[in-house]
């Protein structure tokens, strides 16, 4: 069973779990036992999107969780503007990989996650020109696939996006030649700082391989963002200190530390726990050292996996989901992202609508 892990060296949780039930809760929704389809929501930009998978391998150095492996294995999706919608549509997620993630749900079908819809076609044309990255960063015990949402979004608006499986860090990872790996990290009860310290090497390689390999020619390299959620989000931040090459971060809703000055833009989205003098108070402490323009805000009626796709999947299968409706959860988290990093890496100012359940903390944050 993946249950939420407590690393207690830095007061970080990181639930394994698809969702995280009020204390008080005592028994879960009711199961709905047929669920016709599970569709992401449409992305925003006016772009077709394509994509496809990488499988990369780190020779310089062993696995952290695995000490039967040689050497460090990742997958990594990269969704893109298209020049057409052409190909098949993506698969979400293998059936290995959303049976490990519902192993412990009482949800009839497991294999229901590798049906949800996507909107990126397999290999479609690239679109003209060099493309800004967004490199990105799951969750602990969280696949990469429950990024897509954002990362389509994202390549709609004409980025390139790369999203890394943690090998390991993932309940289910599943390779090219049929392998499923399972979540080892979540066995051994890791220190969060060590593994923060293993995504900033995941991220260098991938940003490596990228900058080096088949999609040099497409890649502005002077335009490159990173996002995390949960511990990826606590990884972005790491990685921005430890690679300049990164010019922008955002942590979604990720207990983090940066514990020196971050000189380059970074905004933090987060559940009402994470307002300023809440919960465990890493926000507030990291804020301190983010040097660069920054901004700091909450979202009323989420949980922690509302930033992602999970904000839409788990309602319909029964499990207990956030208060804000999940597509709505999506839109904001989505619009925010597109305005910071549109801004910080393009240049270019977004608008975004009002959202009454956005307070945002940057102003009265920095009086503190």
């Amino acid at each position: 069973m993946h249950k939420s892990l407590a690393l207690t060296a830095l007061t970080l949780t990181f639930p394994a779990t698809l969702a995280t039930p009020p204390a008080h809760a005592t028994a879960t929704a009711p199961v709905q036992a047929h669920v016709s389809e599970l569709k992401l929501p449409a992305p925003t930009g006016r772009r077709p999107v394509g994509t496809e998978s990488l499988h990369l391998v780190d020779r310089s150095r062993r696995d952290p969780w695995n000490p039967d492996a040689e050497h460090r294995e990742l997958m990594v999706t990269l969704w893109y503007p298209a020049k057409k919608a052409v190909g098949a549509r993506a698969a979400y997620m293998t059936r290995a990989e959303s049976e490990a993630v519902l192993a412990d749900y009482d949800v009839p079908d497991k294999s229901v996650f590798s049906r949800v819809v996507t909107h990126a076609r397999l290999k479609a044309p690239v679109a003209k020109g060099r493309l800004p990255l967004v490199v990105m960063s799951p969750g602990f015990s969280f696949p990469r696939a429950t990024l897509t949402s954002l990362a389509e979004d994202f390549a709609a608006r004409g980025y390139l996006v790369a999203a890394v499986e943690h090998t390991y860090e993932s309940v289910g990872t599943t390779f090219p030649d049929g392998r499923t790996t399972t979540c080892l990290a979540c066995e051994q009860r890791p220190d969060g700082a060590d593994v923060a310290a293993g995504r900033v090497k995941d991220v260098r390689f991938v940003l490596d391989e990228l900058l080096d390999g088949r999609w040099a020619r497409r890649i502005d390299r002077g335009k490159i963002a990173m996002v995390g959620h949960s511990m990826g989000g606590y990884a972005a931040a790491q990685t921005m200190l430890a690679d300049r090459r990164i010019k922008a971060g955002v942590n979604l809703d990720g207990t983090f530390k940066v514990g020196k000055p971050l000189k380059r833009p970074f905004m933090v989205i987060g559940t009402p726990s994470h307002a300023p003098g809440e919960g465990s108070g890493s926000w507030d402490e990291a804020w301190t050292h983010l040097k660069g323009p920054k901004r700091w805000i909450t979202v009323a009626g989420t949980d922690h996996a509302a930033f992602v796709d999970y904000a839409v999947l788990r309602k319909p299968l029964g499990i207990p989901a956030q208060q804000l409706d999940g597509a709505r959860a999506l839109e904001i988290t989505r619009a925010h992202l597109a305005a910071f990093v549109d801004r910080h890496l393009l240049g270019r100012r977004t608008p975004v609508k009002n959202h009454p359940e956005v307070t945002d903390h940057s102003r009265t944050a920095a009086k503190s």
